[in-house]
């Protein structure tokens, strides 16, 4: 039964009871007023209907709440914390507070060259024209136009970002080089967004230890994986106290490991020829 008769046939039973009597009667009374064909007819499978959209909604309820029950039970949230972190904890570690597009011009700063070395992380990733790649956390678009050159002309790279003014930012950029095989990508805290089993390779520059939802960032980066595709983490080593960042946007490679092991994927190696960064690498599982 749709509402719209439901509603005026509800209408016009009370319209059609005495001023006095809805006056007299609660609700409760004025339901015995009306004619039995009447509560046959409409009163009661409107109660009918009300009573199965009361049990759904318990149902789906139930079902969000142990959603989010094991959500809540995979990390941990501490109210004494670290001042660059969100007091939120995975599996040991302190998740870090996310830099804000306000910050951009410290991803285009010019001493990064050197500091980082770009050039030498693409030539490790070995991309061939035609690939598809993932950036996530794109920012500016710095590393992703480096991408673009390797898989270009019949490949593209996927730029994801959770701040649109970022996005707006790269896109500027690319427009500005010329470079037009770079595609932004508006993702969440939980899900880059990205088309299930469509990536050959998975890149995070300094971006995961920001991950609000890493174990739920991670799932889905793993099913929009190929068969065989990859995940690359580059991060400044914890390991190294002489990297003049700070802590919590360091990991080291065990915590990367330990963090990947409940998902699909397969440690291959850690490559170390950055000044200051681990490059870690994984393969999708079968």
């Amino acid at each position: 039964m749709c509402a719209r008769p439901l509603e005026s046939s509800v209408r016009f039973s009370v319209a059609n009871l005495p001023n006095r009597t809805i006056a007299r009667y609660p609700l409760s009374r004025m339901v015995f007023l009306l004619s039995a064909r009447m509560r046959a007819e409409v009163l009661y499978p409107a109660v009918a209907v009300l009573l199965t959209m009361a049990f759904s909604g318990f149902c789906n309820g139930a079902q969000s709440a142990d959603l989010s029950t094991a959500s809540v039970s995979r990390y941990e949230y501490h109210s004494v914390h670290d001042p660059d972190g969100i007091g939120k904890f995975y599996l040991g570690r302190e998740i870090a507070a996310v830099m804000g597009h306000q910050g951009a011009d410290w991803l285009e700063r010019p001493e990064r060259e050197q500091e980082e070395q770009p050039a030498r992380l693409v030539e490790q990733l070995k991309l061939k024209p035609g690939d598809v790649v993932a950036d996530i956390g794109a920012g500016t678009g710095y590393v992703s136009r480096r991408l673009a050159t390797k898989v270009a002309p019949r490949g593209k790279v996927l730029a994801v970002d959770i701040q649109p003014e970022m996005l707006n930012l790269l896109t500027n950029q690319m427009a500005s080089l010329g470079i037009t095989n770079v595609v932004p990508v508006l993702g969440t805290e939980s899900d880059p967004k990205l088309p299930p089993n469509s990536v050959d390779l998975v890149l995070m520059v300094d971006v995961y230890h920001e991950f609000e939802f890493p174990y739920e960032m991670m799932s889905a980066i793993c099913r929009s994986l190929r068969p065989s595709g990859r995940v690359v983490f580059v991060e400044f080593r914890a390991e190294d106290p002489q990297v003049p960042i700070k802590p919590l946007h360091k990991m080291s490679e065990a915590q990367v490991r330990k963090e990947m092991a409940p998902l699909p994927l397969r440690w291959v190696e850690t490559i170390e020829v950055l000044p200051r960064q681990h490059i870690i690498v994984f393969v999708r599982q079968p």
